[in-house]
């Protein structure tokens, strides 16, 4: 279920901060920026969601599934295709995400 908020959450991030791109960098309405900010919300949200013991912790993991998630977006939002390397060290930071995630820790 981690995965799968930290997905949710890395959507409503990524929203969030392209509706501020759209709007600062693409001349779009600042009316792009209302949704972008109701985004940003439902990412910290989510975010506090993740069955994590430290805060720190739980944000380090995010990163890993952010960085894959921002690569999706750039090929389905922006029509960039993902190369390979952008593949390798998507799935590095996955790993990483995961060992942060699932290592056993003492109490």
């Amino acid at each position: 279920m981690t995965y799968a908020i930290y997905a949710t959450a890395a959507l409503a991030e990524i929203a969030g901060c392209f509706a501020f791109w759209a709007w600062w960098r693409l001349e779009k309405s600042p009316l792009w920026l209302l949704p972008g900010v109701v985004s940003l919300v439902a990412f910290a949200w989510l975010l506090a969601l993740v069955e994590a013991n430290a805060a720190g912790r739980a944000y380090a993991a995010y990163g890993g599934i952010y960085i894959a998630a921002s690569l999706c977006w750039l090929w389905l939002a922006e029509g960039i295709r993902p190369d390979r390397w952008d593949l390798i060290g998507a799935t590095i930071c996955i790993l990483g995400a995961s060992i942060i995630l699932l290592a056993p820790r003492s109490a």
